[in-house]
């Protein structure tokens, strides 16, 4: 997509996410779920469903750089929407770069419209990740037998399609497509989440759930390589999510210290509220420039391991550290339903968790570091310490 039509698609894109969308913020809130039965049609005339589905299959086929702010722009509203959309686009964009010929042309053209959707099964409830994992998948003849259970699997509500991880062997984990109406599989709701009303978190459980073997993605033993690459372009896009919470906090932020008035003044006017104002938008303006940095280099072709793990936790730290303060500039009535600081704030705390907690992000980046990561960019010296 060129530029100029980007553009048009984005500006018709955000009007409608304002007209259409936002509000449904009461409704959802109050209900705990999204009123699927219109809020799907909309997102499919939206073209919301292929933003990353390349043009051969359908889809839009945004760049990198494109999406970041179409996803930040739904994160400014209603939490659970974002989730949907953001779990629905990753995970099409990991198919389309992992599956298959025979499986991205199965699957990718009803995930460019909607009629399919992709979700990512790796988290587990008694168990960690990689060859940790409980779930095993055996071979028997053409076909794989699949065991396990996985939890905090999020659009297990409306997805048609897993992205399944099991161990294959005592040290190799393997990836697989498997289908929601395969016998055997079952998926089960779990309780209303603190934030982001309405996003479903499901447990899936697998009895002997038979698959064939061509449902495999890759080779046996290639789940690891397959998770990680998955994983850290989606790490940006969580991060872009922080932004845009981030930024809608700052912008109502602004409009109310102009409009409140405390001793003849608008509160904007005063010290202390000013240094909450900068600290925000210090957070905002860090941020924008990180997500353009890793989306740049990902768009040219390179990995991002480490830009995407410090995305990620950079992200997470200051959107909560921007709905903080919004919290404070706001006072007493941000605590209430009467503005969205209280939800942004709720929603938020769900990037936390997303795609890896922080000490994940730690662990990566800190890997990338010692291994000795070269920045290659205009600052990178030639110096030594």
């Amino acid at each position: 997509m060129n530029q100029s039509e980007y553009d048009t698609f984005r500006d018709r894109l955000f009007s409608r996410i304002w007209r259409e969308l936002d509000p449904l913020e009461t409704q959802i809130e109050d209900e705990e779920r999204l009123p699927l039965e219109t809020l799907i049609p909309t997102l499919r005339e939206m073209g919301a469903f292929g933003l990353l589905v390349p043009e051969e299959y359908g889809g839009l086929g945004l760049t990198i750089e494109q999406y970041l702010p179409v996803i930040a722009e739904f994160a400014k509203v209603q939490g659970g929407i974002r989730v949907l959309v953001h779990v629905h686009n990753s995970f099409a964009h990991a198919l389309s770069e992992i599956g298959s010929p025979e499986q991205r042309a199965a699957i990718l053209p009803g995930a460019a419209d909607g009629r399919h959707s992709i979700a990512f099964a790796l988290t587990e409830p008694e168990h960690g990740t990689g060859a940790d994992l409980g779930s095993t998948a055996h071979r028997d003849g053409d076909e794989y037998v699949l065991t396990g259970r996985k939890w905090l699997i999020t659009n297990s509500d409306i997805a048609s399609h897993f992205i399944v991880f099991a161990r294959t062997s005592a040290t190799e984990v393997s990836a697989f497509v498997v289908e929601r109406d395969r016998p055997g599989f079952t998926i089960t709701p779990l309780p209303e989440t603190m934030g982001c009303k309405g996003g479903e978190h499901g447990e899936l459980v697998f009895d002997g759930v038979r698959i064939p073997a061509a449902n495999r993605i890759g080779a046996e033993g290639q789940g690891q390589e397959h998770l990680e690459r998955a994983l850290e372009i989606s790490r940006v896009f969580i991060a872009a999510s922080s932004l845009g919470t981030a930024q809608r906090a700052l912008d109502l932020s602004l409009a109310h210290a102009r409009q409140r008035v405390t001793f003849g003044k608008p509160i904007a006017h005063r010290q202390a509220v000013q240094r909450y104002l900068a600290e925000m938008a210090t957070d905002v303006y860090a941020l924008r420039h990180m997500l353009l940095d890793a989306a740049r280099k990902w768009d040219a072709g390179q990995r991002i391991p480490l830009e995407a793990s410090l995305c990620k936790l950079f992200g997470l730290e200051a959107v909560g550290r921007v709905t903080d303060r919004a919290l404070l500039v706001h006072g007493g009535i941000g605590y209430t339903r009467r503005t969205p600081i209280e939800r942004l704030y709720r929603d938020a705390r769900l990037n936390w968790l997303e795609e890896g907690p922080p000490t994940i992000q730690y662990l990566v980046a800190a890997r990338e570091l010692v291994a000795g990561h070269d920045w290659a960019d205009a600052f990178a010296g030639t110096g030594h310490a």
